[in-house]
């Protein structure tokens, strides 16, 4: 039996994570308040999370004032026919 190929290796994204001033390394992202320092919460569209310990933190965004928001109307059903299960008609038994 012959090895199986390796996949694709992937660059580190840690680098992603923080920012160098001078001497120092600032963090970019926000760390998980459970888990500590050095475990990252991932941006979402509407949410943080955290992938070690499943922590969620939900971003409240204001909406803008100068176009409302459209509701969605629930849609009317045509009025349907309710017709009842036809009885099955039985011979009577004597």
């Amino acid at each position: 039996m012959g090895k199986k190929p390796k996949g694709k290796s992937h660059p580190n994204n840690v680098y992603k994570s923080y920012k160098v001033e001078g001497e120092s390394a600032k963090r970019l992202k926000k760390s998980c308040p459970k888990c500590g320092q050095g475990v990252f919460l991932a941006q979402h569209k509407d949410r943080s999370t955290c992938g070690k310990c499943g922590y969620t933190e939900f971003s409240s965004k204001d909406k803008p004032e100068g176009k409302p928001e459209a509701k969605a109307e629930p849609k009317e059903k045509p009025a349907e026919k309710q017709e009842k299960p036809k009885e099955a008609e039985k011979p009577e038994a004597k």
